[in-house]
């Protein structure tokens, strides 16, 4: 790889890439081949999309800029670097727009975890297709192609909770040329490289990872036509955003089918149109996995680690969690259906090896981060679940085949390797290195992994000796038989089987450790009465949650199709769903029975349940009867 980055002296190992027409002109470039726009602050930490692609791009010998967070209300501000010689790449950032602004209840967040000091309303809501727009109106005729999780999870036909509304694809939207979805690295090189080549951007129409927009008679040929980049040769039709909108079990088979296509190794083409004779959208097969080699390679990027010195004297808190977090793996197979860690980054678990993990360890240590020194301590040695570091499919031959949605569902596959061995290893390792104080795991622990994977008890007693500062984040996310199968999570005894190893390990390594499980209210299938059930389990074992998740049905996921169809999209049977805003309160009240702030709404909800019994001052009750009001 060819790292054309100079070297500069202060604070700072590497130049940042320009944002600026006075930053471009200091490295002696006349024009950029790339422009990124991002609607996060510019951190250049590997942990933050827009940058890490960007930098991905620089190491491949392009000449790459970044835009973060301009002002959408003017297209001058996507002039600041010229006009790009390729295309533009725009992001929302590391979250959608609007589940980066908006709660649950539909109100503003206190801040943006992802702009300087945590202001709000630097970036606009929906801004992948703000952006996009505006880039177009900046250079006429400049290829935009739009990606990360904003991009990637509204990229078919899909339910918007902020608007409670059945919105089309993003692409269709934005009226950009391309939509790369998924983990981006291979589809937006190969972009680069057939751009540079010479290609126009209307020939990119078989990248991997790639979504592209087609006109009514382009999209009427493709439904008529085999595919020939799959070995059986078929296109999959989705129902139309017409018949999903005005049909809610077209919506849920829709979601099904999408699901049901996500493996990159037996994946087959999609289309999707408006209508029957309307525009669509071609979605080709997943892009491949990245081995441990090119793993390795994204994290050896020279990265400073720290914001742009443009916001000198402020802080972007999202970096003030990562800024000293080491990632060894993304992607997950745990399929849960409320969470879109899956749809985005894949089932298959993409590996560091441990040589660089150390060596982006050391480089940690070196570096002084903006805010303080290296203090000898990692924050989390994880990933988006804490172990599942090289767990894979036992043969690629089943790998290749195989549609299951989780791997851990109902039951662990009898072909995953569930060996925590290579992950024992590696935080022996990490802990090991001079200068290392504390190495924490502050990512979720997968529970029945530990309880029924292979050195499983072995892991659990590295874990609690000597990577738990005191607390242990889970996720058992509610006792419900039947919610917990919706969620496709384990049962709530493989949790409590845990928090009994959990009790025992932390005794024999000599620490009062504890763990701090993760609660959802308000999922598809979850009742007043199963809440009810939730909070005396709560109650019996002395839990009080401070962090509860009150259920958001983000785009794409299958909960989101439960939440809008009211079907299970596997069975398509019906499920049972707090719609209402009330109905959510009410639910989340009950998981916090011990908040005084909480017991009129969590009296009202034993009231509508029909559960008085459970109001009064004994031991048995969850929360004290209304104070009477004094008397005139």
């Amino acid at each position: 790889m060819n790292k054309l980055v100079t070297l500069r002296k202060g604070p700072h190992a590497y130049s940042f890439l320009p944002t600026t027409r006075a930053e471009l002109t200091a490295r002696g470039w006349t024009e950029v081949d790339v422009v990124i726009v991002s609607g996060d602050a510019y951190v250049d930490h590997p942990a933050f999309g827009p940058p890490l692609i960007a930098r991905f791009l620089e190491g491949r010998g392009f000449k790459v800029g970044i835009i973060a967070q301009p002002d959408w209300k003017d297209p001058e501000a996507f002039r600041a670097l010229g006009k790009p010689r390729l295309f533009f790449g725009i992001s929302a950032g590391n979250m959608d727009s609007m589940l980066n602004r908006l709660t649950a209840q539909k109100k503003n967040r206190a801040e943006d975890q992802y702009s300087p000091s945590g202001k709000r309303d630097l970036r606009p809501d929906r801004a992948t297709i703000v952006y996009a727009n505006l880039a177009r109106q900046a250079f006429p005729g400049v290829p935009i192609v739009i990606g990360g999780i904003e991009a990637s999870l509204r990229r078919i036909a899909h339910y918007d909770y902020w608007s409670d509304t059945v919105r089309r694809s993003i692409l269709l939207d934005s009226k950009a040329d391309l939509l790369v979805f998924g983990m981006g690295e291979r589809p937006v090189w190969e972009i680069a490289s057939r751009l540079g080549a010479g290609e126009k951007i209307g020939a990119l129409r078989d990248i991997r990872g790639t979504a592209v927009p087609l006109k009514p008679a382009e999209a009427t040929e493709k439904s008529a036509q085999p595919s020939e980049t799959v070995a059986d040769r078929r296109v999959v039709i989705l129902p139309s955003l017409e018949e999903v909108r005005a049909d809610k079990t077209k919506y849920a088979q829709a979601s099904r089918i999408l699901h049901y296509e996500t493996n990159p190794h037996n994946a087959r083409p999609l289309i999707q149109r408006d209508s029957a004779t309307g525009p669509g959208v071609w979605f080709n097969p997943p892009a491949l996995p990245l081995e441990t080699a090119d793993m390795d390679e994204l994290y050896d990027l020279p990265f400073n680690r720290a914001p742009h010195p443009m916001y000198a004297g402020s802080t972007v808190p999202a970096f003030e969690t990562v800024k000293n977090s080491l990632v060894i793996m993304r992607g997950c197979f745990g399929g849960c259906t409320f969470c879109s860690i899956t749809e985005h980054e894949g089932r298959i678990i993409q590996n560091r090896s441990a040589d660089s993990v150390l060596r982006e360890l050391r480089q940690m240590r070196r570096q002084d981060q903006g805010s303080q020194a290296w203090n000898g301590v990692v924050s989390d040695l994880g990933g988006p679940t804490a172990n599942m570091y090289q767990m894979r499919c036992e043969d690629e031959k089943f790998e290749s085949k195989c549609r299951r949605l989780s791997c851990v569902h109902p039951g662990v596959c009898e072909h995953l390797k569930t060996d925590h061995g290579p992950l024992i290893d590696l935080m022996k390792r990490v802990r090991e290195e001079p200068g290392v104080r504390h190495v924490h795991v502050a990512s979720g622990v997968r529970t029945d992994l530990v309880v029924e994977g292979v050195r499983g008890q072995e892991y659990l007693a590295e874990l609690t000796k000597h990577h738990v500062g005191g607390q242990l984040s889970v996720a058992p996310e509610h006792v419900s038989t039947e919610t917990l199968r919706l969620m496709k999570k384990p049962g709530i005894e493989s949790y409590d089987k845990f928090a009994d190893q959990f009790r025992c390990a932390s005794n024999d390594a000599g620490k009062e450790q504890y763990l701090v499980p993760y609660f959802i209210s308000g999922h598809p299938g979850s009742t007043l009465d199963d809440m009810i059930e939730l909070a005396l389990y709560l109650k019996k074992r002395g839990y009080r949650p401070r962090q509860v998740q009150d259920f958001i049905p983000t785009p794409m996921s299958l909960a989101a199709t439960m939440y809008y169809s009211g079907l299970d999209p596997m069975s398509m049977k019906p499920v049972y769903t707090a719609r209402g805003l009330k109905e959510k309160r009410l639910q989340k009240a009950l998981l916090l029975y011990w908040n005084p702030e909480q017991h009129e709404l969590a009296r009202e909800a034993l009231v509508a349940a029909g559960r008085e019994d459970l109001i009064g001052n004994k031991p048995e009750h969850l929360v004290p009867p209304a104070p009477r009001r004094a008397r005139n």
